[in-house]
């Protein structure tokens, strides 16, 4: 009966981990470059699509250093 307990716990652990590290990925993938494109007024489809052929880190560090857009449109 214990076991079956423990199973369960354990089970519900790593569902719980496994979500964590989902919505981790996505927020450093998708959210981040996509946040700092806009807020730089550039492209954040683009800049996402890049994040996910290349490297997130790549992608947020490119727009760091590029910084905001003189032709945006604010």
């Amino acid at each position: 009966m214990i076991e079956a307990v423990f199973s369960i716990v354990y089970m519900l652990a790593i569902i719980v981990f496994m979500l964590a590290i989902l919505y981790f990925t996505l927020w450093l993938f998708i959210m981040l470059p996509a946040g700092m494109a806009t807020d730089r007024g550039r492209s954040a489809f683009g800049w996402v699509l890049l994040s996910l052929m290349l490297s997130p880190i790549l992608a947020c560090l490119l727009l760091w250093l590029l910084g905001d857009n003189p032709n945006s449109q604010e």
